[in-house]
């Protein structure tokens, strides 16, 4: 089975309720490791808060102070954690997160209220 269809596949309790089982783990480990970049992060912010839920690799390299092929690499990245999903048109490349990791993710790390 790929990460991704692994991905799709797993569900869990927060980890703060119990211990995440090891296929999990394995499972969801890619997704945050690609996220413990800032650069990274910050272009799955801004693909994700997309207004029309998608935006072009153009409107995403000029946010920073990088080149082009280093934030191709980044997104590259993203793709293959499977934490967003990618099209082409034409010359561009439109990006678009994937909800369904990005709740796995969320899911795992919330934390009961302090009463």
């Amino acid at each position: 089975m790929s990460n991704q269809a692994t991905q799709d596949a797993v569900c869990c309790p927060p980890l703060a309720e119990r211990r995440v089982p090891a296929e999990t783990a394995a499972a969801l480990a890619p997704a945050f490791k690609a996220l413990g970049d800032p650069v990274r992060l910050q272009l799955l912010s801004m693909i994700a808060s997309a207004e029309s839920g998608e935006i072009c690799v153009c409107d995403l390299t000029p946010a920073f102070d990088l080149t082009g092929p280093t934030i191709s690499h980044h997104l590259r990245t993203l793709r293959e954690a499977g934490l967003v999903d990618a099209e082409r048109r034409g010359t561009w490349v439109y990006y678009r997160a994937r909800p369904a990791i990005l709740r796995q993710l969320a899911a795992l790390l919330t934390v009961a209220p302090a009463t």
